[in-house]
């Protein structure tokens, strides 16, 4: 039964009862809005000042301009694809993780580097500058629900379970995380012999890997190891999934032995909604239409699409593609969203009919800009993240090695 406000009820507490609801999904709420009145807020990190919350986006917009401007070549602001068009205009560079990786480590006269995107980023933005470069995320409540699969300390005990396993045996397991990974894990793969990866280079890194390796250890996510595995030719029965709520994973010795891969049971929400029977329809309503998702969907996924990469990929092949041609994408919306708008020429869609935008990418909204721009104009740093000395020296070890890839 929908609840009735009393004449009591402030608009606050009717907006924060309406977005305390988990299931709300703010698709149909992609317009610019106040902050107050944004999707979901409830759940957000709360720390923002009032002020900020009934802010108009025109004047957010004038106020994140101002900022800027004053502060000049002393900013350089990153975007990641999937980030709403209202916070993505304002990015000095645009791309996925891997190539905002690669901006992030070019920065040679900036002080600072705001990242709009989730915080495994901004951590890997601030290994990878200068020491005195300070890394601010605007919203630290933009997560990522995948990283979080990965628990270090479950990480660690599983490293040490598969060793006793391959004791005497003389295999040599080479870590390969995905840069959707704490700071800590990416030193403890760079630590170990191992590397990151993006969806861009995840070929590469298993090349890398089985250079130097006879095995590899793939974490958080299942789905980008399984595909980018059995597009190198490994059977699926030789990449095993460690399910960390149970002892060994869940699997015994032989299959330990005997796998080529062991995939971490972690995944993205955002691509885990994508099915065949999304593409199957697809094909149905548009016959001759191309369909291209991010390797991030699972295995029968990628294999019922035309194609399937990174979102630097995708971009790329749908700006490239002919004029007149039909395109069904599977990868999270707002960047669905801007291919339709920057290529009018062809027919672009989201699969999922559903499209719920990256959660936590979403917790980026303008008002966060404003905030922290404004505070460096006053001279005070605000969500900086900041990697310690020991965790960033190997975690660079890491990232250089994936920045060295062919």
């Amino acid at each position: 039964m929908t609840a009735v406000a009393t004449p009591t009820r402030t608009r606050d507490e009717e907006l924060l009862a309406l977005y305390s609801n988990p299931d709300t999904c703010p698709a149909d709420r992609l317009k610019p809005v106040p902050l107050i009145e944004e999707q979901a807020f409830v759940a957000w990190q709360q720390d923002i000042p009032r002020e900020y919350l009934r802010v108009s986006p025109e004047e957010l917009d004038q106020r994140i301009r101002a900022a800027r401007a004053y502060l000049g070549k002393r900013l350089v602001i990153l975007g990641h694809h999937y980030q709403r068009d209202e916070v993505i205009q304002y990015a000095d560079f645009t791309g996925d993780s891997f190539k905002l990786a690669r901006h992030a480590a070019e920065q040679k006269e900036a002080e600072y580097v705001l990242f709009c995107g989730v915080h495994f980023m901004a951590e890997s933005a601030d290994i990878l500058t200068r020491p005195e470069v300070r890394v601010i995320l605007p919203n630290m409540a933009a997560g990522c629900s995948m990283a979080d699969m990965a628990d270090p300390d479950d990480v660690y005990a599983a490293w040490d379970e598969i060793h006793e396993v391959l004791a005497g045996s003389g295999s040599k397991v080479i870590p390969i995380t995905y840069m959707n990974s704490a700071a800590s894990l990416k030193a403890f793969t760079g630590e170990h012999d191992g590397l990151v990866c993006t969806s861009s280079n995840a070929p590469k890194s298993f090349d890398y890997a089985f250079e130097r390796g006879d095995k590899i250890f793939f974490f958080p996510d299942q789905h980008l190891g399984r595909n980018t595995g059995y597009a190198k030719g490994i059977p699926l029965d030789q990449m095993v999934l460690w399910n960390w709520r149970l002892p060994h994973g869940g699997l015994t010795p032989d299959q330990i032995r005997k796998a080529k891969v062991i995939l971490w049971a972690g995944h993205c929400s955002t691509h885990q909604r994508f099915s065949v029977e999304q593409i199957e329809k697809a094909r149905r309503d548009y016959p001759g239409i191309n369909v291209i998702v991010h390797p991030e969907c699972r295995w029968e996924v990628v294999q019922a699409a035309d194609d399937s990469g990174s979102t630097e990929k995708i971009v790329r092949v749908v700006t490239e593609a002919p004029a007149g041609t039909a395109w069904a994408v599977g990868t999270e919306i707002n960047l669905v969203n801007r291919l339709a708008h920057e290529n009018p020429d062809k027919t672009i869609f989201c699969l999922d009919p559903v499209v719920c935008p990256c959660s936590t990418m979403y917790r980026i909204h303008p008002a966060y800009v404003a905030w922290v721009l404004e505070g460096l104009v006053a001279g005070h740093v605000i969500n900086e993240v900041r990697v310690d000395d020991e965790t960033r020296k190997w975690s660079l070890v890491a990232l250089e090695r994936m920045l060295a890839l062919p």
